[in-house]
C-alpha cells in the first residue's frame, strides 16, 4: 500500500510514518509533503497513492485547498486537532479522521476500515463525493462567537471583535476590540481549528492574531517577523522564520 503524508510538523509526520510501517510492513510511505503548494505540485506530477494521510492546518493554508486545486481520486484520512464540533462533517460523510495526537490503535482501526471498504470506494467514486461534502461542511463550521465567564455572568463575544488570543502560564486569554480581556476554556490548538484561517493566523505557540487588528510588521532577528497589533502587549509577538513567508502571503489575501 503506497501512501503519502501531508503534514507540516516534521516530527509528527515521522511519528505517523513509523506507526504506519509498524502496523503493516507492506505500507510504503512514498513522501512527506509539508505545505499546500508542495502537495499540489506532487499530486499533479506523480501517480496517485492508494491513501493520503493529511493534516488540515498547514503552514501556507488549509489542506482543503489541495483537494480543490487537484482532482483527487484517492481516499483521504485526515489527522487533525479539530474538535468534535467540526469533526461531525466527517462522521456524516464517511470520510475517516484521526484526532491528534494520533494513537497507534486508532490508526490501525482506520487502516482496517479503509481495507474493508476500499473496493466499494474505488469502484463507485464515493470517496470523492464524500470528500467534497465534508470540505463544504467543514468550511461553514467556524465559530461566530465564544462564551466567556466574567464574575457571575456568561458573556457572548463575537469572533470578529477579538483582536488576538494569548496563551501564558497555562491560561489562554482573548482580547477584544474595546481592550477587554477574558480567559477562555480552550487551548491555542483548539482555537486554531475553530477559527476561520482567512481571518486568523497562529503566529507562534502563544499567539493567534486577527488580521483586522494588525498594525504593522517589522523584519526581526534571523529572518523572523515582529508584529505590532492594536493591542498594546507587553510580550513581543514574533513570527518564526518558517512561518514568516506564509504569514506575509496570508496578509495579502
Amino acid at each position: 500500500m503506497k501512501v503519502i503524508i501531508i503534514e507540516d510538523e516534521l516530527k509528527t509526520a515521522k511519528d505517523l510514518k513509523n506507526m504506519l510501517e509498524a502496523i503493516d510492513n507492506n505500507i510504503q510511505v512514498e513522501i512527506i509533503l509539508r505545505s499546500v503548494s508542495a502537495a499540489v505540485d506532487w499530486l499533479r506530477n506523480n501517480p496517485a497513492p492508494e491513501v493520503i494521510f493529511s493534516d488540515i492546518q498547514l503552514g501556507d493554508g488549509l489542506s482543503f485547498e489541495i483537494f480543490k486545486t487537484v482532482q483527487v481520486e484517492t481516499p483521504v484520512i485526515f489527522c487533525t486537532a479539530f474538535d468534535e464540533y467540526a469533526i461531525r462533517a466527517f462522521e456524516s460523510n464517511s470520510i475517516d479522521y484521526l484526532l491528534k495526537p494520533v494513537e497507534e490503535n486508532m490508526l490501525q482501526k482506520s487502516i482496517e476500515k479503509y481495507l474493508r471498504f476500499k473496493d466499494h470506494l474505488l469502484s463507485s467514486g464515493q470517496h470523492a463525493i464524500n470528500l467534497n461534502k465534508a470540505i463544504a461542511k467543514m468550511e461553514t463550521n467556524y465559530r461566530q462567537s465564544l462564551l466567556v465567564s466574567y464574575r457571575e455572568k456568561i458573556i457572548p463575544v463575537k469572533i470578529r471583535d477579538i483582536q488576538l488570543f494569548h496563551a501564558s502560564n497555562g491560561t489562554v486569554m482573548l482580547y477584544t476590540s474595546d481592550n477587554k480581556s477574558y480567559p477562555v476554556n480552550y487551548t491555542i490548538e483548539n482555537l486554531e481549528s475553530m477559527l476561520d484561517p482567512l481571518q486568523f493566523f497562529r503566529a507562534n505557540r502563544q499567539f493567534i492574531l486577527n488580521r483586522d487588528f494588525i498594525r504593522d510588521i517589522e523584519h526581526y532577528f534571523n529572518r523572523k517577523l515582529l508584529v505590532t497589533t492594536s493591542m498594546d502587549m507587553t510580550e513581543k509577538i514574533i513570527v518564526s522564520k518558517i512561518k514568516a513567508q506564509p504569514f506575509l502571503k496570508w496578509m495579502e489575501m
